[in-house]
């Protein structure tokens, strides 16, 4: 590729453009762990200069994808990142795939999510709770380590190969972050898990993230057979116990093999 193509300058270096473009990017994102923000905020949290906060904050006011309340003079996600948010969820066909989720949640009592890669992450892009009081949330926009959960595994073993498949897993550095003794920290330990999961046909979680929390997903696919998705139960060990576990995962299958044939006959799919 040529600089003008990818975006990078010599030695790998990202353009002035590419910069700003990640930059914007970034400060939006600094909105996912702080609803309300000031530039100075935006720029400590980012290790930005204030100056340079206060510009792409100005810009992302003046095109309304930052509001300003003007009594405090505090910023947040504004009209138009609402407006493109739910274009793209309805796109994406989430407001079909509901009320298959909802059916999920309520016939199995454990709270459901649907989540995508991004990255080294997975979105949660629905989240429905359990009606139970102890119980397992995360809210819609929350990330979760693709090595980590159980959606993200989902994810890791049925994508293409030659895309974005298992192999883009090794690009994180080893070890990977630790966040509880069952965490998978190497390649050799995540690849073999795949290698399961790819077996049976569905991921598990166990207590891998957060102690006392499990989780089964399986993958979902979009119209050209493309994993684009994975859906999740998840909640506390006591209750996703060998008892359970069967006529949970029997439940998460089926629900994935729906959402898929929903998905496929979305227009333009």
């Amino acid at each position: 590729m040529t600089e003008e193509s990818d975006g990078r300058g010599a030695a790998g270096r990202p353009t002035p453009g590419t910069q700003s473009v990640d930059r914007a990017v970034a400060v939006l994102r600094s909105f996912e762990g702080a609803a309300r923000q000031t530039p100075t905020e935006v720029a400590h949290r980012l290790g930005l200069s204030v100056s340079t906060a206060h510009r792409i904050v100005r810009a992302l006011h003046d095109t309304g994808m930052l509001g300003r309340d003007a009594l405090t003079e505090r910023y947040f996600l504004g009209p138009t990142t609402a407006i493109l948010g739910r274009l793209a969820l309805e796109r994406m066909g989430t407001t079909l795939l509901q009320p298959e989720l909802t059916a999920l949640r309520d016939g199995t009592g454990e709270a459901v999510s649907l989540g995508v890669r991004v990255g080294d992450e997975v979105a949660v892009l629905l989240h429905l709770p359990s009606a139970h009081p102890l119980r397992y949330d995360q809210p819609p926009g929350a990330r979760n380590p693709i090595h980590g959960c159980a959606m993200g595994k989902a994810l890791l073993a049925f994508a293409d190969i030659d895309g974005d498949g298992a192999d883009a897993a090794v690009a994180m550095a080893e070890p990977y972050r630790r966040y509880t003794p069952a965490t998978l920290t190497t390649r050799a330990a995540l690849e073999a898990d795949l290698a399961r999961v790819r077996e049976r046909g569905y991921a598990l979680n166990e207590e891998e993230r957060i102690i006392g929390v499990r989780a089964v997903a399986a993958p979902v696919r979009d119209g050209s057979g493309r994993v684009f998705a994975a859906v999740a139960l998840q909640g506390p060990a006591v209750r996703f116990g060998p008892d359970r576990m069967p006529g949970l995962t029997e439940a998460v299958l089926a629900a994935a093999g729906r959402l898929t044939a929903l998905h496929r006959h979305l227009p333009g799919a």
